[in-house]
Parts: structure tokens; sequence; C-alpha cells
């Protein structure tokens, strides 16, 4: 056995990249809502190329994980450390989507002037790769700096790589995309339990299936990780389940594009319900899936006994001209409502993708479509997106084929910002859209609706608290809720390239203003959803009902069954 001075250490620092706001400052948060599944994955790999003594029997691995969502990545202190020490290491920049890799590259160019190699992958390297002819110039300059780029999944190159880059022979471009590994039995996705401290709720993720059988020309997904399912067993995610218990980790996301089309999904939902009903190892679930998965026998009853709380829908219009226009012909507006309430009926609360900016729309066919989502479709949230063209899906390989004009700061791809000219609408004007599209669907008024029609006071409970995250999100931070997290950390020093760094006389008042005003924001607005949802608790709202009620639950194909397989109807959870 190798006494402890004989053996070499070698750091692997993982991180995943946040991304600048419009001023240059990096968005992190004290306390953040969703984890990382990209970070898991990796760090799930990593882990297992640790215990497997990977780089040889004289070598220990040893990991560094960081979310930069929340927290400050110390570049310094960490190089100062190697450096000290006298030893190595790789830093890799992972799930590295558009938005996010201007920030991953001053990441990465950071530790390089200290001389660590620096990887960086995820969607946007591997959309480039996968769907352009040449490479942009944020990939061609990163190169440049000696960052090596890597497209695709990595499951069964991650030792091949880190290898690779222990033995400083690193090549600038690895394209892995067209290699679609099998992921029966590959690594759990598991995040240090000292990670998601920095989160509201221990909230962890596993990605079950990668891959959609759709074909939505705006999707990155169909042609980074195919239009060929690729799942998890039932026996891996049971794994990956009590390994999340023993950590104390009780909220799960599902994060494949489409749960619903998992081959698996019935030998899952059967494994969780047993996890939950008979040894009482119970989970809070939430998954993603189609406007169609209610027609699938028994997978909505099975998927709420299994735990399984909240869903997001890909709902993305309720405009058919628009569904048609971009690939989108399995979503049909007549059954909005119907899977909608059926998830309502198994006490699942429902969240749907919503985009503006289609080539037909105009200020006013926006509006009027969002009234009517309001009005006729019983949808508990919407999560609002400008129609971006990232790379990876046709619209952007169509744009570029076109020589269309395009926004060259991929950090303005985050569905917030006008990223190409549209057809009808000046950038002013669709931005307008974008920001009444929220305003008008989280108004106070509809926000009691939506509490008003939940009849179950835990749903409604849980509603209130999402409600604040979204609003807070909105309003008061000026992100998409699925960038936000409570209370902004923000540094003088960590300030994007290019950005004056703001004088220490000017900048402290004016933060401490701000978080002043965002502390008070946020208790002033949980004060009152809090008091809507006492209003909508009222006994007169007991029977509420309006056109969102028109059509009931369809039951026949999501019959509840006492034993996982066997049918029988019961009420709601």
């Amino acid at each position: 056995m190798l006494k402890r001075r004989d053996t070499k250490r070698y750091h692997v620092v993982l991180i995943k990249p946040s991304k600048y706001d419009d001023d240059g400052y990096v968005i992190t948060w004290w306390r953040g809502i969703l984890t990382s599944n990209s970070l898991a994955c990796m760090n799930g790999l990593t882990e297992d190329l640790k215990a497997k003594k990977a780089l040889g029997p004289d070598v220990e691995i040893v990991i560094h994980v960081y979310d930069e969502t929340v927290q400050v990545i110390p570049v310094e202190k960490l190089a100062r450390y190697f450096l000290k020490k006298g030893e190595r290491a790789t830093v890799c920049l992972v799930g590295v989507q558009t938005n996010q890799f201007a920030r991953a590259v001053d990441i990465a160019r950071d530790f390089r002037k200290h001389g660590f190699p620096s990887i960086i992958g995820g969607f946007h390297v591997s959309g480039c790769m996968e769907m352009l002819k040449h490479m942009p110039p944020e990939i061609k300059n990163a190169s440049a700096e000696g960052i090596t780029l890597v497209a695709g999944e990595v499951e069964v190159r991650w030792a091949e790589l880190l290898k690779a880059s222990y033995e400083n022979r690193l090549e600038p471009f690895y394209n892995f995309v067209d290699e679609k590994p099998d992921l029966h039995g590959t690594p759990a996705p598991i995040l240090p339990r000292d990670n998601l401290n920095h989160f509201v709720s221990a909230y962890s993720s596993i990605d079950a299936g990668r891959g959609c059988p759709f074909h939505c020309t705006f999707c990155t997904i169909i042609n980074i990780q195919g239009n060929v399912m690729r799942g998890r067993s039932a026996d891996d995610i049971e794994k990956i389940m009590r390994l999340s218990h023993q950590q104390n980790i009780r909220h799960i996301f599902f994060t494949d594009d489409n749960f619903a089309r998992h081959e698996e999904w019935e030998k899952i939902a059967d494994r969780l319900i047993v996890l939950k009903e008979k040894e009482k190892l119970g989970f809070v679930l939430q998954i993603q899936t189609d406007t169609m998965a209610h027609k699938i026998p028994h997978f909505i009853e099975k998927m709420t006994r299994a735990g399984c709380s909240r869903v997001f829908i890909g709902l993305e219009s309720v405009n058919s001209e628009n569904l048609r226009a971009t690939g989108k012909y399995h979503n049909q507006l007549a059954e909005y409502r119907a899977t909608i309430q059926a998830w309502h009926h198994h006490g699942a609360l429902t969240y749907a993708g919503y985009i503006i900016g289609f080539p037909g729309d105009t200020y006013e066919s926006i509006m009027k479509d969002v009234e009517l989502l309001k009005r006729e479709i019983p949808l508990d949230f919407a999560e609002f997106f400008i129609m971006t063209p990232l790379p990876g899906s046709v619209d952007h390989q169509n744009l570029c084929r076109d020589n269309a004009v395009l926004e060259h700061d991929t950090n303005l791809y985050d569905t917030m910002h006008v990223c190409v000219k549209h057809p009808n609408m000046s950038k002013e004007r669709l931005m307008q859209a974008y920001h009444d599209a929220w305003r008008s669907f989280y108004s106070k008024e509809h926000m009691l609706t939506i509490l008003k029609r939940l009849k179950n006071k835990r749903m409604r409970k849980r509603t209130v608290a999402s409600l604040i995250w979204f609003c807070s999100s909105i309003f008061l931070e000026h992100v998409h809720p699925l960038l936000g997290g409570f209370i902004r950390l923000k540094g003088r020093r960590n300030r994007r390239p290019g950005f004056a760094r703001e004088p220490i006389v000017a900048y402290y008042p004016r933060r401490l203003w701000e978080l002043f005003l965002s502390i008070a924001g946020l208790i002033r607005l949980a004060l009152e959803l809090y008091g809507l949802g006492l209003r909508a608790a009222r006994k007169e709202n007991t029977d509420y009902t309006d056109a969102s009620f028109k059509l009931t639950p369809a039951k026949s194909n999501n019959a509840t069954s006492p034993e996982p397989g066997v049918a029988n109807p019961v009420r709601p959870a």
C-alpha cells in the first residue's frame, strides 16, 4: 500500500459558470433555486475515475466542485494553493450554454494565466461544431488562447480526456457529438452535499434520459443529444435515488427534455412507488413532458403517485400558426386544457414554456394570445421566453446559412434579449411585448385567479412559494426565474472585461441601497402573495369556476392503481 508521501495529487476543478448581467456583473445568489445536472454528471464521472485510480495507482484525484450561480469562483486562491503545494490541476467549465460562454472563457483565461489547462464543454460548443460549417469567432478566439473545446457527451471519453490533460497532451478540439453513449450503468449524477447547502432546498437532479423524438426547429436537444431517446435503466434510477436519500436529498428534478417518452418510464415509476410506499423513502419529484402525456395510459397517475408534484410542459404557444411554423405539430390546442386538468386532478402543479416572438407574431397578437392563455388554460405558471436562435438549432443554422445579422455577444442569448431582427416588430416593441406578457400573467388579478382554481390547500401553499420566486426574479431582480435565486451577491472587482471598475465611494452606497430595496421588496411581495392565498381560500371561493374548467380530466388513460401495473381509480392526492 502506497504511503501518503508517495502519492501524487492531481486536482480537477469542475465549474458551472454563470453569466453576466447587462451591467457586466456576474449573476450570483446567496441562495439559488435550480442545481446544475451537467455539474452533477461530471462530478459523478470524476468520482468514478477517482475510485478507479484512472491516472495510475500513485495518483490521487482531488475534486473541487463550484456552481457560480451560488458561489464566487476563487481563482487566485486556488491557483496560489496549487502552486504553493507544487501540485497540478485541470479546470473544466461544464454544461456551458451559449449565454454562459463569454463568462466561461473569462474564467478559463484567468486559470490559463497561472499555467493550468482549461477545458470548455456544453451546448454552445456542441451546437457550433455540429451544425455550422465554420466556427464562429468566439470559438476560434478561445482555441487561440489555448483553451480546449469539447463537443458532445463524455461518459465514455472522460477518462481519456483527463489522462490527456494529466500528460499535457490535450488537443484544441474534441468532437464526440456523433457518439451517443449508452447511459445504462453509467456513474450516478450527484453533487457534494456541501454544494447543495447553497440552495433554498436540497434539489438535486437526474438525467434519466437524453434526446427527444420531435423535430422543433428552435430546439438544440435533438441535434446534439439526438432524436432517439436514450435512458438510464430502472436499476440505475433506483441506485441514484438511494444514494440521494443517504445524502438527505428529497427533492429530485428529472431533467429529461421529455420524460414521458423514456422507454422505461413505467418501470422507473413502479420502482419509485415501491420505494415510497413500501420502504417509506419518499421523494418530491419534478419532470418535463409534452402536452400529450395525458394520453399515455397510467403515466400521470403513476408519476404523481411516485411523488411528482410539479411538471414542466412544453406548451410554447396557443397560436396554431406559430406551432406549425416551427415544426411543433404534436402540440394540439384542444389538448392543453385536458392535460393540465389531468395533472391537477392528481395533485401536481403545472409550469409551461411560452415563446414570444415567433415570425408571425405582432405585439397585438402576443397580448391577445396571453389573454387567451389566462382565460382558457388553467395553467399555474407560465415561463416566457423570447424566440432565440440558439447554436445547435435548425433556426440558427438556417440564419447563418442565409447570412442573417445575428447578435454577436453570446452573453445575450439567454431568451431575455432580442438576438435577431423580427419581421413584424422592432427590437423595442418585441421587448415591450415580452415584459408586458410577464406583467399580464403575473398581475395580482390573475395570480388570485390561479390560486382560486386550486382546491387543494397544499397546492395553494406550494403555488404561493413559487410565485414569490417567479415574481421576485422578474420584477425585483430583472432576471428569468430559471436564472433566479434570492439576494444577489455582487463583487466590485468581479466585472466583465470592458466594463470599468466602479469607485468604492460610488459602488458601496449604491449596492447597499440595492440590497435594501431587494430585501424590502421581497418581504412586501411575500406578504402580498400570502394575502392572495388567504383570499383564495375563503369559503365563497370553494365552488369557483371559470372558462378553463370547461373540460373534465380524462380518467380512462390515467386510472390509479393500488400496486404498480394494476388499474384502480382513486381520488387525487
